[in-house]
């Protein structure tokens, strides 16, 4: 499994946002089409039917997003350390972006959380949505898009993590 922009790529599935767990929120792009997953937002929104897909809420990087990240781990070490036992730390969930799916038979807001713990850099989350809005453009370009994406997955499956200039990279590839 990988990150890759807004993308969670395992064993060839592709979600946007982090792969969602039990009842969790998330999004799945498969070759029928756009999936919400997790409590309140299964269905299937086939692409053929599909206008435009965006995604709001994006965490992106910056200093204070990092310095925030480092402050919380700090505080929790020092939560843990000073509490007695049995009071373990409060797991914060993290930040929910919104997938909007614009169908031919309305418009849905499908929650997914973010998988970057410290945000996305700007110009993955840029190459993510450009990518996203190519997988309306056409059957033909959504179905070679995605295969590459998840060919790409299954052979990376095990690998170390790629960095940003391999991940930016990848993204202007599969956007052509």
């Amino acid at each position: 499994m990988a990150m890759v922009g807004l993308f969670w790529i395992v064993e060839g599935d592709v979600y946007v946002g982090a792969k969602p767990s039990g009842h969790a929120p998330g999004v799945r792009l498969t070759s029928e089409g756009v999936v919400g997953l997790g409590d309140g937002q299964s269905g299937l929104h086939l692409w053929e039917d599909v206008r435009a897909l965006t995604v709001g809420g994006v965490p992106v990087t910056s200093l204070m997003r990092q310095v925030g990240a480092v402050a919380e781990v700090a505080l929790v070490t020092v939560k843990e350390l000073a509490l007695p036992m049995g009071m373990g730390p409060e797991v914060e969930a993290p930040p929910l972006m919104t997938v909007c799916v614009d169908a031919a038979d309305g418009e849905y807001e499908l929650g997914a959380y973010a998988a970057a713990a410290v945000g996305y850099t700007q110009t993955e989350a840029d190459l993510s949505r450009a990518l996203l809005s190519r997988l309306t453009e056409g059957a033909a370009t959504m179905q070679t898009t995605l295969a590459a994406m998840s060919e790409w997955g299954r052979a990376w499956e095990g690998g170390s993590a790629p960095r940003k200039a391999e991940r930016e990279e990848l993204l202007r590839g599969w956007l052509g």
